[in-house]
């Protein structure tokens, strides 16, 4: 199948929050703050611009798709797997609640989709878009400038592999071990 990951051309950001729309959209999530797959944190820099402004970055957060992920772990139920693309989810029959997935996230990525009574966290569309052979995420298509590149690590011909051999990248939290698939570029 494909190992599907995502990188961020995170300097890009403009805030706009398109990407957290979209995901609520297609993949169904009640709107509001507390219900989330995505969302963007804003980190306030300590050097000053040529106006003597603090310099804003917006970063992109959400499941790391970790290669050793703490949640699958730490799961009582044997409910959180890694599916044939190398994508971090859940057997929603088996997951009781119990929170041990969420405490176990060292990213905060998951949350309590009260409606379907599941933890929940971001799939890459993969019930949806990625189910229909879309190769986008509602994120990566709708954001105004691009800041998203999604696609096939195991493919050296696509986007993002061309765009890892390229460019300098960090992951965050590197030293936890977890092997995360979101690439932040320099």
């Amino acid at each position: 199948m494909a190992n599907y990951a995502m990188a961020f051309d995170y300097k890009l950001c403009i805030n706009c929050h398109a990407c957290e729309v979209a995901c609520k959209e297609e993949n169904g999530i009640d709107l509001g703050a507390e219900n989330h797959r995505l969302w963007i944190d804003e980190d306030f820099d300590a050097e000053k611009d040529f106006f003597n402004l603090s310099q804003v970055t917006f970063i992109q957060q959400q499941c790391q798709e970790c290669q050793d992920a703490p949640c699958i772990k730490a799961c009582p139920n044997e409910a959180i797997y890694t599916d044939e693309n190398g994508i971090v989810r859940l057997h929603k029959e088996k997951c009781d609640l119990t929170l041990t997935c969420m405490n176990a996230c060292p990213y905060g990525a998951r949350y309590i989709d009260k409606t379907n009574h599941i933890t929940d966290k971001c799939i890459f569309c993969a019930d949806t878009r990625l189910v229909r052979g879309e190769t986008t995420t509602a994120c990566q298509i709708t954001c105004p400038a691009k800041v998203r590149i999604f696609g096939d690590l195991d493919d050296a011909k696509s986007e993002i592999s061309q765009t890892l051999k390229k460019r300098e990248y960090f992951q965050l939290k590197p030293n936890l071990g977890t092997k995360p698939k979101l690439f932040y570029l320099k």
